[in-house]
């Protein structure tokens, strides 16, 4: 499987974002020298859409597939391609305060540690859907792992969209979210522009 092994942090300089957004509280000490050069179009495009993709933790080729899928859907293909995104398993652990980071929150789903309606799913990219129960597995609850998270999630903010119950580790998707509730800075508009060239 491949995987994105660049330093978060570098990666965060180079696109200019938060380490916030990923779920890291560290800051990079360095600022990122930059000659006066004018970025093109495409440049513009083309950081935005990595952008997303390292936010996500998702590789060019499903990324390709979800914009895709978002076409095909109704409404604004940007705005759709966020709520997938935004739907995916993964992020729904990470949003609902199980995973101090997405990476964490993908290798927790990987380790078979969730389950979906009572289900154990171990597919970060699974898209949930309105009314889906997320929990973690009975027998992890109270490993020491968990606890650790938990200590450092306290205090995050969740989503109006999820219905979380953080002392019985579980949560409901109360409905997809829209791009207003996504608070992700990426201006999706680029990308569609970038993918319909």
């Amino acid at each position: 499987m491949a995987v994105n092994k660049t330093p978060v942090l570098k990666r965060c300089r180079s696109l200019g974002l938060e380490p916030s957004y990923l779920g890291y509280d560290k800051k990079s000490k360095r600022n990122l020298k930059r000659a006066n050069k004018k970025v093109s179009e495409y440049g513009l495009q083309l950081r935005e859409k990595q952008k997303a993709k390292f936010i996500y933790g998702v590789l060019e080729k499903p990324f390709h597939n979800y914009y895709e899928k978002a076409d095909r859907m109704k409404g604004m293909t940007g705005s759709n391609l966020m709520t997938i995104l935004e739907s995916r398993l993964d992020n729904v652990v990470f949003r609902m305060g199980m995973a101090r980071t997405r990476r964490e929150a993908r290798q927790i789903v990987d380790h078979k540690f969730v389950t979906v309606n009572g289900k154990v799913v171990n597919i970060p990219s699974y898209l949930v859907k309105a009314g889906d129960v997320i929990e973690i597995k009975e027998s992890k609850k109270n490993i020491q792992r968990m606890k650790d998270i938990l200590d450092v999630t306290a205090g995050r903010i969740v989503p109006e969209w999820i219905d979380c119950e953080i002392e019985k580790l579980q949560g409901t998707v109360k409905e997809l979210p829209n791009r207003e509730q996504i608070d992700v800075p990426v201006d999706e508009m680029l990308i569609v522009e970038l993918y319909s060239k």
